[in-house]
């Protein structure tokens, strides 16, 4: 079975790990979120693509999800004294991969190909691709105005209250090279538990329009995310954070969902959204976790 992954933040990566494990490279293709990119220190930051790549690569750090395992900070430490912005905090290994993109990028090499350039040095056999080449950037509308999604996200800690999202630069932004390739050549489409407002809708916003089964996984377990800020979102948007919000966000394009066992009672009224519904462990954990979220959401999707 061919499947593309719709991915972004720490729970996207996970479930792409599991993907990974379970299905052979060939027939799995990870588009990743790049609204939240952004310059810092002069350098071309991709928080979303790192995260899926050092997952992957198994590089990750294991308790915090993003970054790098057995990171160092000396680097950081020293801008944060000669009184430079530290509130994004780069390890020293992490700056490395910024330090090299941001080289290749002012090479004129596209993002696509460096990221793939990138997945064979750390040994990641499956494909991973940006959402697209053009800078598109995710702008918050909070009570305090408009705010870079890093500024609301990191810097400001996802405290101002959120009034709603937009996208710069889509409308011309196109598909990077192989996502449209890889959507029309696969069997199905995976939403990973990502945020919808601010991983996956970016994508969307690119790729406009999925012909194939597509399948998503609630972020969202007992009214509240693992982590990000996904159930304040919908709170401060006047809708109730849960498993039935996540679904009823995605019902016009929806085949399948997947929540926790902890939402079955809400099986039945996301049903009546108009699609199938699978109810397992959705919380990963650990990275058998992972795999067997994966192997769950395998046999939905060829059930169906």
């Amino acid at each position: 079975m061919k499947i593309a992954a719709f991915a972004g933040g720490v729970g996207g990566a996970k479930l792409a790990q599991g993907l990974a494990h379970i299905v052979a490279p060939q027939d799995l293709t990870i588009v990743v979120n790049t609204g939240d990119d952004f310059e810092h220190l002069g350098l071309y930051i991709c928080p979303d693509l790192d995260t899926v790549c050092y997952t992957l690569a198994g590089l990750a750090n294991p308790e915090t999800g993003w970054g790098r395992a057995g990171e160092t900070w000396n680097t950081i430490t020293n801008v944060e004294k000669l009184g430079g912005p530290a509130w994004f905090r780069l390890g020293d290994q992490d700056m490395a991969t910024h330090l090299e993109r941001t080289r290749r990028l002012k090479e004129g090499k596209p993002l696509s190909q460096i990221t793939n350039e990138f997945c064979k040095a750390w040994g990641i056999e499956v494909t991973v691709l940006p959402m697209t080449d053009a800078p598109v950037r995710t702008v918050v509308n909070s009570d305090e105005g408009e705010l870079a999604f890093q500024e609301y996200f990191v810097h400001r800690q996802c405290q101002p209250r959120v009034k709603g999202f937009r996208f710069d630069g889509v409308e011309s932004a196109a598909p990077a090279p192989g996502v449209q390739e890889a959507l029309e050549a696969v069997d199905a489409v995976v939403f990973c538990p990502s945020n919808p407002w601010v991983s996956i809708d970016p994508i969307l916003s690119v790729v406009k329009e999925v012909n194939k089964p597509v399948f998503a996984v609630s972020p969202i377990i007992s009214g509240k995310t693992v982590k990000g800020p996904a159930a304040k979102m919908y709170s401060e948007l006047g809708i109730e954070p849960s498993a039935y919000a996540v679904a009823n966000h995605y019902r016009t394009i929806l085949k399948g969902f997947v929540l926790d066992h902890a939402d079955a009672e809400m099986e039945k009224e996301i049903q009546d959204l108009g699609f199938a519904t699978l109810v397992t462990n959705t919380l990963m954990n650990q990275f058998i976790d992972r795999v067997q979220l994966a192997n769950d959401m395998l046999h939905f999707m060829r059930s169906l």
